[in-house]
């Protein structure tokens, strides 16, 4: 057997360009289009093996070194490999040739997805909810029940294509003269055409509308989640089946709670005193008031958590927590007689005003004492 150089008649150092010149003057001399004869078909499919292999320089190298017809190292190949190294005759056909369309196309085809933005509140979030909205879609027209068409009529054959949705057209290609099926005008590819279109919908079978829609909303949904209606996107064309609505969250701000995880978080401040003496104050919660107890020498930065009057969790059950962190809040404006009584209570706790000192101090144990202690 003839080795793929002499297939193509050029020699073993022809360079790329050579080899594809020559494969497309076989080609043209041996296509079954311009040449029916058993032989040349098989001719042709022995100089298309040869193209896919010296083409490609990774498949020319180990053909030159083993001596594979396919161009692979898995062995030898011979003529039965030709089938499942390359794919076979009808790649080299597809590759010069578009088959085009094998029938009419259908009219029916699936809607559009789609993706609209729907704002809750925290509370939403906390306990879920079921939310009405309304959604501008495509749906399916009640005139003509999708079909596109006036009452009393139905799509009619194609007189140009005769229903089969593609003509015959003779095109030029590297191989000559050749017959390619392209899409018929008149039909657009359908094998119908609808001569008298429904009024509603001017013939595409959907109409755009305001549908009123319920949402259920999960517990425990975070900003930015995703929820998937399936069927609920826009109606197809011709009757054919909706995509899927997705539904985007967005969870709003709330005045007094920021949430972190399942856990909801808010700020309380206290005055200087009530921290100091204790108090009990409260708090408007998803759940009603709540007492929130402020022990006696709380400081600034306190957390007191307030258990399972969080979100509720998406996954697993129960609910995060209200953590409630304390602000104390130092007065800024004082009469002088309300800096003469805190300058009395210090001076009865034996509190030394002057900080600096205090800060300087060796046995304090302070950061400052203890950078000295180092520096030594």
């Amino acid at each position: 057997m003839s080795s793929h150089y002499e297939t193509l008649g050029v020699s073993k150092d022809a360079s790329a360009e050579d080899i594809k010149k020559a494969y497309r003057k076989k080609a043209r001399q041996l296509h079954p289009d311009i040449n029916p004869s058993e032989e040349a078909a098989e001719q042709f499919k022995r100089v298309s093996l040869a193209h896919d292999v010296l083409s490609d320089p990774e498949k020319r190298r180990i053909y030159d070194q083993t001596g594979n017809e396919n161009g692979s190292a898995g062995g030898f190949g011979g003529a039965g490999g030709f089938g499942g190294g390359f794919g076979g005759f009808q790649d080299i056909f597809d590759t010069f040739f578009n088959s085009g369309p094998s029938g009419p196309q259908s009219r029916m085809r699936q809607g559009q997805d789609a993706l609209i933005n729907v704002k809750i509140d925290l509370q939403d979030a906390v306990f879920g909810v079921n939310k009405p909205i309304t959604v501008d879609t495509a749906v399916t027209c009640g005139r003509c029940e999708g079909e596109g068409t006036a009452e009393g009529t139905h799509p009619e054959t194609c007189s140009t294509c005769h229903g089969q949705g593609y003509m015959q057209r003779q095109v030029q290609s590297i191989l000559g003269t050749v017959v390619q099926p392209v899409e018929c005008p008149s039909c657009r590819g359908f094998g119908t055409v609808i001569k008298n279109p429904c009024a509603e919908c001017y013939g595409e079978g959907r109409v755009r509308e305001r549908k009123p829609l319920t949402i259920k909303i999960p517990a425990g949904v975070t900003n930015g989640a995703r929820i998937r209606l399936a069927g609920q996107g826009e109606a197809g064309t011709a009757g054919g089946p909706n995509g899927d609505l997705y539904v985007e969250l967005r969870v709003a701000s709330h005045p007094v709670f920021v949430r972190d995880g399942d856990d909801l978080v808010a700020t309380l401040g206290v005055p200087m005193t009530a921290a100091a003496l204790g108090t009990t104050v409260t708090l408007e919660t998803f759940d009603g008031v709540q007492e929130v107890n402020v022990p006696a020498g709380t400081q600034s930065g306190d957390i007191i958590t307030l258990k399972e009057l969080g979100v509720t969790r998406l996954r697993g059950g129960g609910r995060g927590d209200i953590r409630v962190q304390i602000e104390v809040r130092t007065p800024t404006r004082l009469t002088e007689e309300q800096k003469n009584l805190l300058l009395q209570f210090s001076e009865s706790r034996g509190e030394d005003l002057k900080v600096s000192e205090t800060l300087s101090n060796k046995n304090s144990g302070g950061f400052f004492s203890r950078l000295k202690d180092h520096l030594k």
